[in-house]
């Protein structure tokens, strides 16, 4: 049994690492907001460069060139609805922006419970041996506080693998946040100027 905590302790670290891994390398500025991209909003300024914006997001995938190619498809619709469809698609790209959070906020809660499971068992198995065979000497002292020591290092992994967790996962939820309200207002300001080119 305490074999398997270890197993399970092991297995919730290398999951963690990977989604840190992970998300360390989808969630850059770089990739979801391209400097690009925002240039060419920032120089949005008739209907002729449409043509631009949509050779610059085809060129540089990422979640704003998607919603702003979203807002260009619908150009021709009213902009309430045009601001409506980039709503619902930003929802969507913040959803694939958040894939694997979960993940970390599962290991926060779990590994130092996985800790815990490790320890409680140890430890009955160590006083289950003292109470069959008692304490007669000194030595056996010194095997008991080995044997706790051992134990109490379950708890420990278990909090060495959750603080991290804990830690990436606040820094990834935040960073999605601060990314959304990034791509929201550029979104915001490549509609403004789509209608106003209109006008």
């Amino acid at each position: 049994m305490e074999i398997l905590v270890y197993i399970l302790l092991g297995l919730t670290s290398v999951a963690g690492l990977t989604v840190v891994i992970w998300r360390s390398l989808t969630l850059r500025w770089n990739k979801v907001v391209p400097p690009s991209v925002a240039a060419v909003i920032a120089g949005y300024r008739t209907g002729d460069d449409l043509k631009k914006v949509r050779q610059t997001c085809e060129a540089n995938v990422s979640p704003l060139s998607r919603l702003l190619l979203t807002a260009a498809d619908h150009s021709e619709w009213p902009k309430a609805d045009n601001e409506d469809a980039v709503e619902t698609a930003a929802r969507h790209e913040i959803v694939k922006m958040e894939r694997g959070l979960v993940v970390l906020e599962i290991i926060v809660g779990i590994a130092p419970l996985l800790g815990l499971v490790g320890t409680i068992f140890g430890m009955m198995t160590v006083f289950g041996d003292i109470g069959q065979t008692g304490l007669t000497n000194a030595n056996d002292a010194s095997k008991l506080a080995q044997g706790i020591s051992l134990i109490l290092r379950a708890t420990l992994i278990g909090l060495l693998i959750s603080i991290p967790s804990l830690v990436a996962w606040s820094y990834f939820t935040k960073k999605v946040e601060v990314l959304a309200v990034e791509m929201e207002t550029l979104c915001s300001e490549f509609i403004r100027r789509q209608y106003a080119a209109k006008k």
